[in-house]
């Protein structure tokens, strides 16, 4: 009998209880949010169970968990934006804009693609819904819930790709990765120079890239990638700093916490 399947559920169980230590990050507005996202999308989220902890650990990121944009959604009709995300429990599945309510989060958009390419993108990610979540990878991650668990920076980007690798599960930054990695989009590739073909330019190089590996991709990638775009909806929106109201009653404003004091 293979243990990791019941361990794994048991552990997705545990993970996914809210963590002790609430964020300090302000929610993104979702009626924003929603007015500015797109299909093809990718929606960075810090979340606040237990796993979340040791992804940002690992990862040294803000960032615990991505979602990716299949369907823009209709203000006029209600209805709201779709992703498609996996969930340690729930596997591959859909989900509204609203599973993120109350969530600090960012939107990274690929830059350049056609109407094609944002249809493939978002047909390899609905095609996998259904799909389990990797938990062997859970079982992985479990391992560094310690305060400081002694892991060297230069290990934990394979800490988090520990997993099955097999093709009918997934966690969520992986299959998001393997689906821009579909459409060669790049995420953050291996780069390489070659010396140049060009006999009268001797210092000329070529940049060639190649690709990395699915596993090895997490959430903050998207954020740190030069080929995706930070979307601030809040701007999109047509923000005016005029619009502000401050206080100016300094009496009003909260004494900080004397924590000394306790």
């Amino acid at each position: 009998m293979d243990v990791s399947r019941p361990l794994g559920r048991w552990l997705a169980g545990f993970l996914t209880a809210p963590a002790s230590t609430p964020s300090a990050s302000m929610p993104t507005d979702m009626g924003v949010l929603a007015r500015a996202v797109r299909p093809a999308d990718v929606l960075l989220v810090e979340g606040r169970h237990r796993i979340s902890t040791a992804i940002k650990y690992l990862t040294q990121s803000t960032w615990s968990h991505a979602a990716i944009c299949v369907s823009q959604g209709d203000e006029a009709a209600g209805l709201l934006p779709q992703f498609v995300e996996a969930d340690v429990k729930d596997g591959v599945r859909q989900v509204s804009l609203s599973e993120f309510a109350g969530l600090h989060s960012r939107l990274c958009r690929p830059v350049g693609l056609t109407a094609a390419e944002v249809d493939a993108v978002v047909k390899f990610v609905t095609d996998r819904i259904g799909d389990e979540y990797d938990l062997a990878n859970v079982i992985d991650l479990a391992r560094y819930l310690l305060p400081t668990p002694p892991v060297p920076t230069a290990w934990r980007r394979r800490m988090i790709a520990f997993g099955s690798g097999e093709p009918t599960k997934a966690i969520c930054s992986t299959l998001i990765a393997q689906a821009f990695q579909s459409i060669r989009y790049p995420i953050l590739p291996h780069l390489e120079l070659y010396r140049g073909d060009d006999p009268d330019c001797a210092d000329c190089a070529r940049e060639i890239l190649h690709i990395r590996h699915h596993s090895l991709f997490t959430p903050r990638d998207f954020d740190v990638s030069p080929y995706f775009r930070v979307v601030k909806p809040m701007l999109e929106a047509q923000f005016d700093y005029r619009k502000l109201e401050w206080s100016e009653d300094s009496s009003q404003q909260q004494r900080p916490l004397d924590i000394a004091a306790g």
